[in-house]
């Protein structure tokens, strides 16, 4: 009796030829904007224009207009720094690492995952810039000859490889991404009908022609970039967590940081990932290529990390208990029974036993569910960096120090801006660039899928497959 091993799903549904995938992906680009672009976008615009007034008023009146004290230096701000920075991990995970592994499911979602990256770290830049209190003086981390002398930035400082891993990990995204882009902006560019379009499509896609030695090179510097970017993964939140790491402060100077950071980074940003594509799947008809099994795929790797973070958690109050330090030991029962304890409980309640559910297929591939769940995950992440700084910070080694933290409305409108500066240039995006990987997708379609459906456009397919991989 054989054994006969099942087929894995089709990555690309419902009988789709190579002129489909063109058509389908560049639909959004070429006709007008749906109601929907209009509403989220107008939205975005108007969170937008909250961030820019407040982020003026604090550069003009100082970060006084914040409610930080002589206890709580940090709060909402690097909170916020943090968070930006780990949901940008999701995009060069699945860009990167997903690559390295011939992972071909990543194809329908790394587009969008990967300006994803780089939008957020744009928010989490922007965080830095506030916090300096002097933003006219933020290049003085950075080691270039200056007026100063002899006196050079401090490269002890984790503050200054934040600098370095940071400008990297941005650096490197976006050119990982415009690189990616560059054959589908050229097929956007041969679809175009006015002057203008063919203009700046041409020019963006650099003499894009599809030739043989063409996709060869390209095929060379996605491996390169991809080699160069898998060690940010693990790179950049390990030397953020130890901005944290490497002080004395009860509830920071632990070892467990770096891979407990790079955890959840990556559990938020498939969080994102999914609030992002679900939605995208569904107003954008991308159901064909954004698939169920895409779905059911970052949905297990949501669970994995979630129940890494929590881990992490639950070594932390075991550590903490084990050391035989009163300090360390108090400051992990102040965050779960002190005056912040409804911030932590919700953070354990949204980050170890929410992504439990997707023990169960039927939670992992129900899109409307799958919705709700990640914003759960990023509202227990954003609460797992707050309770971390906060709780931290406001009960020190003197009591006589002890203070409550309180968030001012400039704080909360800040925050609600940078998501409106994210969804601001995520919008812009699928309007003028297309979200899905056109070349990709092509490359893992098989030709006999669909049967029937595919036999009369043959010939066309086989014309058009041709010129993709540079034989027409």
């Amino acid at each position: 009796m054989s054994y006969e091993s099942p087929i894995r799903d089709q990555l690309v549904t419902g009988g789709k030829t190579y002129r489909d995938v063109s058509s389908d992906i560049t639909r959004p680009l070429e006709n007008a904007p749906s109601k929907g672009w209009w509403f989220g976008f107008s939205i975005s615009s108007v969170c937008l224009a909250l961030w820019i007034a407040t982020t003026a008023y604090t550069m003009i009146v100082g970060i006084g207009a914040w409610g930080l004290n002589k206890t709580v230096g940090w709060a909402f701000d690097i909170t916020n720094f943090v968070f930006w920075v780990g949901i940008g991990h999701a995009g060069t995970l699945i860009s990167a690492v997903l690559l390295l592994f011939r992972q071909k499911w990543r194809m329908s979602i790394n587009r969008s995952a990967e300006a994803m990256t780089i939008f957020a770290v744009i928010c989490a830049a922007s965080f830095i810039l506030s916090h300096m209190g002097r933003p006219w003086v933020a290049y003085w981390p950075i080691p270039l000859p200056n007026a100063f002398g002899t006196l050079w930035v401090n490269f002890n400082s984790p503050l200054v490889w934040d600098v370095f891993a940071i400008s990297t990990y941005f650096t490197v995204s976006l050119v990982f991404w415009y690189c990616g882009l560059i054959p589908d902006i050229a097929t956007v560019r041969d679809r175009a009908t006015t002057k203008s379009r063919k203009f700046w499509y041409g020019f963006f896609s650099m003499g894009w022609t599809g030739s043989a030695r063409t996709w060869h090179r390209y095929e060379i510097i996605s491996l390169i970039l991809a080699g160069i970017s898998t060690p940010l993964v693990l790179s950049v939140h390990s030397i953020v967590s130890m901005d944290f790491a490497t002080s004395l402060v009860p509830g920071w100077h632990t070892t467990i940081f770096p891979p407990y950071f790079v955890a959840g980074a990556i559990f938020s940003g498939f969080g994102m990932v999914l609030t992002l594509l679900v939605v995208a799947r569904e107003v954008m008809g991308y159901k064909n290529y954004i698939t169920t099994e895409h779905l059911d795929a970052m949905a297990k790797i949501v669970m994995v990390t979630g129940t890494m973070v929590g881990l992490a958690y639950i070594t932390e109050f075991f550590v903490a208990a084990y050391s035989g330090v009163e300090y360390e030991q108090y400051a992990f029962f102040n965050r779960a029974f002190g005056p912040y304890w409804w911030a932590y409980w919700t953070m354990m309640s949204c980050n170890l036993l929410a992504p439990q559910v997707f023990w169960s297929r039927w939670a992992r591939t129900t899109p409307w569910f799958l919705f709700l769940m990640s914003i759960i995950v990023n509202i227990g992440m954003w609460f797992e960096r707050f309770v971390i700084i906060v709780t931290s910070l406001h009960r020190d080694f003197l009591p006589s120090s002890w203070v409550m933290y309180t968030p001012t409305i400039i704080e909360i409108s800040i925050l609600i801006g940078s998501f409106g500066l994210f969804f601001f240039l995520f919008f812009l995006f699928i309007k003028f660039l297309p979200s899905i990987n056109m070349a990709e997708i092509k490359g893992i379609m098989n030709m006999h899928e669909g049967g029937q459906a595919h036999e009369h456009e043959h010939t066309h397919e086989i014309i058009e497959k041709g010129a993709i991989h540079g034989n027409g």
